[in-house]
């Protein structure tokens, strides 16, 4: 049905109420066809394509509204039959004219290319509307002319019949099917194609193939594809032929592969080195560990060296563990003779009393009993023996007159328990005088020794132990130390050494030893005179008063002999200067009774020197 919109310009109403469809700007001939279908004005330099056998143009139907180089209003004419080819000179497409500035020839799908052969359709082209087989008029190119135009139908006539169009009309007016008319079939969506192969014309008609095809590829149905909610087709990108690397690039890639191969190399290097190294630090290098080492020596040392010495001495040593009255304590002894006497300290022994245990350890590990000979506090010296044991080796007594200042010494004690431990040392100084003990109160477990000083360590433990010369001889026995807070003991306390030792001059242990073993007591020497000891002057005074209620100076005694008076300051024995009444009785007793002095006393004022001879009393 052929109706205008009202409002359209150049539509008239008809009788029946229709509108008569605005004639295309431009027309050339008023009138219309014989099926209503207006003439479409020819393009300007395409000559007319003679009609087709249906009535149509050979140039094919008009292209319709969405159509490429359709004119908006004009209507499709009938089914479209083949086209046909255009003039001799083959330069007229079918709906397009030929481009004025360039000189390549235009065809269509029948037409033949410059050298005879039969060319391809655009591959891109679609597919024409309304069952027309041929190619649609490409794109940008006018559509031409229809067939015979037929004149419009007279005023209130009705028109003939119209063809169906190929969709019912869209009440709502969607697009695409809404304007330009109801009738209007819609367009086909335009999808990219495929890249065709080497050769082969892409775009529009006018490109022409460079390389025969052999068979044209079968067109697809516009309609079977279309989908308006679809989002539209991306076709994949193709590669194309790879181009040659850049040098740079190349040399790039090159340096950093080689840089990184570098880098994994020092990295796995660095590892197994440390790997390497902790286990050469470790074990010293790969496989067994042998480190270097003298071989076997013959164990004789010089018997002048400390380890001569000590070799010589340590069978000769005992240790002796002493309990009894609740008390216990350790101490060092050393062999005398082969009959099993051994020399210690007093205060060594003092535990065991009368009913306490003694036990001696050799320096072989064997053990035996002993028994106390004789003891003399004011000496600090004791004598011990053991039974039924054989082999003993006494050590070898030196003379302690003959020591001098520097000459080196070696001790062999155990102290705190730790048995056969050698020290070595000097002499530091002699005839040092020391007092010891008092811790009774009476004074009659004072010690008085006129003592050798050592820096051989000494320690608790060490007491009754032998101080050895330079040839292994005994020249003192240790017996006390000086302690860290001042103090003057024994057993020094607890604090240990601070290189001050003092040991009882053998000579005085000889005789002291000798006699308890005789008699199982020691005399002392005495002068007969009672001494004030809180004087505090230089020398030693002669009391006022005698201690047990008699005289100051015993009657008949040495001191009377010689003239000595209550009163009178002692000086000098022996010419050696005196400085306390300690003093003068450590060289008192440093003597032998029967042994002369020669005392050196102030009286009023006036120095004087008498002549003595010791006498003696019982040892306690």
């Amino acid at each position: 049905m052929n109706e205008g919109k009202p409002g359209t310009p150049g539509a008239s109403e008809g009788p029946d109420g229709d509108f008569e469809l605005a004639r295309p700007i431009g027309t050339a001939s008023p009138g219309t066809g014989p099926d209503g279908d207006y003439e479409l004005r020819r393009p300007l330099d395409t000559a007319a394509a003679p009609p087709s056998t249906d009535g149509t143009s050979g140039a094919g139907a008009a292209a319709g509204p969405g159509r490429l180089g359709g004119t908006p209003g004009a209507v499709a004419s009938g089914t479209g039959a083949e086209p046909t080819p255009a003039g001799p000179d083959a330069g007229t497409a079918i709906g397009g004219a030929r481009p004025a500035d360039t000189g390549a020839e235009h065809i269509t799908g029948v037409e033949t290319a410059e050298h005879g052969a039969p060319a391809a359709p655009a591959p891109h082209a679609e597919p024409p509307a309304s069952g027309h087989s041929g190619p649609a008029p490409a794109p940008g190119a006018e559509a031409p002319a229809s067939g015979p135009t037929r004149p419009a139908p007279a005023h209130g006539a009705h028109a003939p019949a119209q063809p169906r169009p190929l969709h019912d009309p869209d009440p709502y007016s969607t697009p695409p099917y809404g304007e330009p008319g109801p009738w209007a079939p819609a367009p086909p969506v335009q999808h990219p194609a495929a890249t065709p192969a080497h050769g082969v014309a892409v775009g529009a008609p006018e490109a022409v193939s460079a390389v025969p095809v052999a068979q044209e590829a079968p067109a697809a149905d516009p309609w079977a594809r279309y989908d308006p909610w679809a989002a539209p087709a991306v076709a994949p990108l193709q590669q194309s032929d790879p181009v040659e690397e850049d040098v740079k690039r190349r040399r790039g890639r090159r340096r950093r592969t080689l840089i990184g191969g570098a880098l994994i190399i020092a990295l796995v290097s660095g590892v197994a080195g440390g790997v390497v190294g902790v286990q050469l630090e470790r074990s010293g290098g790969i496989g067994a560990v042998e480190l270097p080492q003298a071989g076997v020596e013959a164990p004789d040392r010089d018997p002048d060296s400390v380890a001569g010495i000590a070799a010589q001495a340590l069978p000769s040593v005992v240790t002796l563990h002493v309990s009894g009255g609740g008390r216990a304590g350790t101490g060092t002894g050393f062999v005398l003779d082969d009959r099993g006497h051994i020399l210690t300290n007093d205060h060594v022994v003092e535990p065991a009393g009368e009913n306490g245990d003694i036990t001696v350890t050799f320096h072989s590990g064997d053990t035996a009993e002993a028994t106390v000979v004789g003891r003399d506090s004011g000496y600090d010296l004791a004598v011990v023996r053991v039974k039924g044991v054989r082999g003993l080796t006494p050590l070898p007594l030196g003379n302690s007159d003959n020591v001098q200042v520097g000459d080196p010494v070696v001790a062999i004690g155990a102290p705190f328990d730790l048995a056969g431990t050698v020290t070595s040392g000097i002499i530091s100084a002699r005839e040092r005088p020391i007092t010891a003990g008092g811790e009774k109160g009476d004074g009659s477990d004072v010690s008085y020794v006129d003592a050798l000083q050592t820096d051989a360590p000494i320690n608790p433990g060490n007491s009754g132990g032998p101080l050895l010369d330079g040839k292994g001889r005994v020249i003192g026995i240790n017996s006390a130390i000086r302690s860290a807070d001042g103090g003057l003991d024994p057993e020094g306390g607890q604090s240990g050494s601070i290189g001050l030792g003092f040991a009882i001059p053998i000579n005085q242990g000889k005789r002291v030893a000798e006699e308890l073993i005789e008699t199982g007591k020691a005399t002392h020497p005495v002068i007969g005179i009672t001494l004030d000891m809180e004087y505090s002057g230089d020398g030693a005074r002669v009391a006022a008063e005698g201690g047990d209620g008699g005289p100051p100076v015993s009657t008949g005694g040495p001191g009377a002999k010689a003239g000595i008076r209550p009163g009178d300051v002692i000086t000098e024995v022996d010419g050696r200067p005196v400085h306390s009444g300690e003093e003068l009785i450590v060289k008192t007793r440093a003597h032998r009774p029967g042994d002369r002095l020669e005392l050196t006393l102030e009286r009023d004022g006036e120095e004087r020197t008498v002549s003595l001879v010791l006498g003696s009393s019982g040892g306690g």
